[in-house]
């Protein structure tokens, strides 16, 4: 089944036809190239943020080790300081320092857990909201998931365009306009849409130049619903 997906709405496709002036045909290529780029940018920065929350996860790790390593040099001189009659200058220097990179790295590591753990949460949150607002939509035509941090919500064809045609039709916008009340409640959560499509050949002489082209003015025609109309 051929989906669209929040944060990516996955569409299906089907071939359109329609005459258009060269002039219009141009503004329209010009424009789909423009989501072409904005797309290509969405998604550097999404696979930009997963390489991150690796990076954070291998740093926190490597940290923690750090950490029971250097407990475990405290506890040693700790010990031994009570073995000892006079403790020196130079060795109560050490545990100091070892001591307050114990404290140091604590609070790093605390930092991150609490930035992992407030992501996991708002992408919970998001998950929950999503499928208590479209519970009443028959499950074969949509579904919710989360991969690596990202929500995907993946809509039939049949809920959002008559075959061939990229105009949003006006029972899909019911139940966009769930999604988009959810999506606005979380301001700082980045949406991209995306279109796809199934093999079937676009009509000759159509405004459409192939299967590619209809899925991004898909995309394109559901941004604009979400921008324009909640």
């Amino acid at each position: 089944m051929n989906k669209v997906s929040v944060v990516a709405i996955i569409l299906a496709a089907g071939s359109f036809s329609s005459c258009v002036t060269k002039k219009k045909y141009r503004e329209l290529e010009s424009r789909n190239k423009n989501i072409m780029s904005d797309m290509g940018a969405a998604s550097a920065k999404l696979i930009e943020c997963d390489r991150e929350k690796i990076e954070a996860l291998t740093r926190l790790r490597a940290m923690e080790e750090q950490n029971v390593y250097l407990k475990k040099n405290s506890d040693d001189l700790i010990n031994n300081v009570g073995n000892l009659t006079t403790l020196t200058s130079k060795g109560a220097s050490n545990l100091e320092k070892s001591l307050e990179s114990i404290k140091e790295k604590d609070v790093r590591i605390t930092r991150l857990q609490d930035a992992l753990t407030k992501k996991d949460s708002v992408t919970l949150a998001i998950v929950t909201s999503l499928k208590s607002s479209l519970g009443n939509v028959n499950d074969q035509d949509i579904e919710i998931n989360v991969e690596k941090g990202v929500v995907f919500v993946s809509i039939a064809d049949k809920l959002l365009f008559q075959s061939g045609s990229y105009t949003v039709q006006d029972a899909a916008k019911t139940v966009l306009g769930k999604v988009a009340t959810v999506v606005k409640a979380k301001p700082d959560f980045e949406i991209m849409v995306e279109g796809h499509t199934d093999n079937v050949p676009v009509s000759k002489g159509s405004l459409l130049l192939d299967n590619w082209d209809l899925s991004v003015k898909r995309a394109t025609a559901i941004v604009r619903v979400l921008q324009n109309e909640f």
